[in-house]
């Protein structure tokens, strides 16, 4: 996990000297952004500023040394599920730019999302299941005639357009939950296998997806190519074992997407890291291999460990964290934020994950809306929206902790970790230095952060997260 390349170390170098060049030898006074678990402080600059001297022999040391890097970063973000659009898309419009604007903006208390997650056709959160070709029972529609994104016309369209216009760089990932009920085994949403008859159909679907989102001014970045492929138990959800989907990027998505000219990323399983053969016997094949820019994985079962062991194995394919539920129940008197973020967030990215979204940008009081008999029932999400009114929970800080500081074009550079005391740190695109730290203890603990020979005194309150700015 600590290896790097030639090729990252020349980018931490220049990063380091473009830093050094600015504030010179010493290191310049950091920030402190700090969330507490009693809500004192949710992300909230603390004061005053701290400052680097010399080292004090009796506390432990967090050391950062910009000359070990490792993956660059995309960003850091959420799933815009189709219940999270209608959502935003029922208030008031004021009240939603000034909303998006907190969350996609860096300005003032913006945090800056940076990558979105959206859902081709329904997912489990939204309030009914759809594709974008849906036939009555025993029809087919192989030539796909009958397509049309007329069904995220409504809200999910709309509400991206918002977004890109606050943040025209913001990464958009598309996964699909289900194909079509008519290309699959058993003719329902739920469950079921990809007919091998239809695979090529079901690529055309993709690439009618992305052409048709790129046409609204929506540019996909990436998408997967099935959410849970080992989970029927969604509404709506389709099984695709390693094989099936090997078959099918090699044979069927990647030559369509090629032939189709379109640039748009692969992104392999889309699942836990408890079953790594599934990915590494795709990138093992050469030829689906070459049309997968990596890993995307989620955290519900394994460990994010299992990242770097698949890094190791294919160190030129790219890894991501394409979704966790981060959530605790609306109207706690405490929030549990530390665990998080040193489990998922920092997990994630000590093990070379190059973005990390979180599940799902916002919910109804009610944890909705979700499908039903297979939609999640506690699935908060970042935000609880009752109309106008907007409540951030415990994903939207742990986010924020990263997203408005660690910009896209950060790279990851060295950090030790001491005990209860997670940490990850990244150099910036213009040369700042970010820590974030995670103490999950149940007791105040005070440290030191070594950096460019000069020491930073400092504490943290138990069960709380701090990023350190300088």
């Amino acid at each position: 996990m600590q290896s790097t390349t030639a090729a990252g170390s020349l980018f931490a170098l220049l990063l380091s000297c473009y830093s050094t060049a600015l504030w010179g030898q010493n290191p310049p006074d950091a920030q402190l952004w700090l969330t507490t678990v009693d809500r004192q402080a949710l992300f909230a600059l603390q004061r005053p500023v701290l400052h680097f001297a010399g080292p004090r022999d009796a506390l432990q040391t967090i050391s950062v040394n910009d000359m070990q890097q490792y993956q660059p970063i995309e960003g850091f973000g959420f799933a815009l599920t189709g219940g999270s659009a209608q959502l935003l898309a029922s208030m008031a419009p004021e009240r939603r730019a000034e909303l998006l604007k907190q969350i996609f903006s860096t300005e003032g208390d913006g945090i800056g999302t940076s990558y979105l997650r959206v859902s081709i056709g329904a997912s489990d959160m939204n309030d009914h299941v759809y594709s974008y070709d849906d036939l009555p029972a025993g029809e087919m529609d192989p030539d796909l005639k009958k397509f049309s994104l007329a069904p995220d016309e409504a809200s999910v369209i709309p509400v991206l357009k918002e977004i890109l216009a606050i943040d025209p760089q913001i990464r958009i990932l598309g996964s699909p939950w289900s194909a079509p009920a008519w290309m699959k085994t058993n003719d329902d949403v739920r469950g079921g296998e990809l007919k091998p008859e239809c695979y090529d159909a079901y690529a055309r679907y993709l690439v009618k997806y992305v052409e048709g989102m790129r046409a609204e001014g929506i540019p996909i970045a990436a998408i997967t190519v099935e959410n849970e492929p080992l989970n029927p138990k969604n509404t709506p959800s389709m099984v695709v074992f390693a094989q099936e989907e090997d078959e099918f990027v090699a044979k069927y998505l990647g030559p369509a997407f090629e032939k189709a000219g379109i640039k748009t990323e692969i992104q392999l399983y889309d699942h836990n890291p408890d079953v790594p053969s599934y990915p590494l016997s795709i990138l093992g094949d050469p030829v689906a291999g070459k049309y997968a820019i990596g890993t995307a994985f989620h955290l519900y079962g394994g460990d994010s460990s299992t990242l770097a062991q698949v890094h190791d194995a294919y160190p030129n394919k790219n890894l991501y964290l394409t979704e966790q539920s981060v959530t605790e129940w609306p109207g706690s008197g405490s929030i549990g934020i530390a665990e998080p973020v040193s489990r998922v967030l920092i997990g994630a990215t000590r093990n070379w994950s190059r973005n990390v979204l979180l599940w799902n940008l916002a919910a109804d009081p009610k944890a909705g809306p979700h499908t039903n008999n297979g939609g999640c029932t506690g699935c908060f999400g970042a935000i609880t929206l009752d109309g106008d009114k907007a409540t951030p929970n415990v994903a939207y800080y742990a986010a924020a902790h990263f997203s408005k500081f660690v910009r896209p074009g950060s790279v990851r550079i060295g950090s030790n970790e001491l005990e209860q005391l997670s940490t990850v740190a990244f150099l910036t695109p213009d040369g700042k230095v970010v820590l974030v730290v995670a103490n999950t203890g149940n007791f105040p603990r005070s440290f030191q952060i070594g950096y460019h020979g000069k020491f930073l005194q400092t504490a943290m309150p138990s069960e709380s997260v701090g990023t350190y700015v300088w």
